[in-house]
C-alpha cells in the first residue's frame, strides 16, 4: 500500500466521523476537536498525495478521460 492512499483513507475517515458526529449530537468537544484537526488532515492529504512517488503513463492530451475509447467504440464521443 502506498502511503498517500493511506492518507486519503484516514482523512476520509476522520471526516466521515465528523459528520456522522454532527448528525447524531455525539458531542461538543468532539465536533469542535475533529473541526478543528480537520483542515490539518487535509492540508496533510494533499501533501501526501503531492509528493506520491506516482508515474503518470499517458498525457493530457493523449486521454482525455479514461473511458473515451469505449465511448467512441460506442459513438458517444
Amino acid at each position: 500500500m502506498k502511503n498517500y492512499l493511506g492518507a486519503v483513507g484516514i482523512v476520509t475517515g476522520v471526516l466521515i466521523i465528523f459528520v456522522s458526529a454532527i448528525q447524531f449530537n455525539l458531542g461538543m468537544f468532539l465536533i469542535w476537536l475533529l473541526f478543528l484537526v480537520g483542515p490539518v488532515l487535509v492540508l496533510w492529504m494533499v501533501w501526501s498525495v503531492l509528493i506520491a512517488d506516482v508515474v503518470v503513463k499517458e498525457t493530457f492530451e493523449e486521454q482525455w478521460y479514461q473511458d473515451e475509447p469505449e465511448m467512441r467504440r460506442r459513438g458517444l464521443a
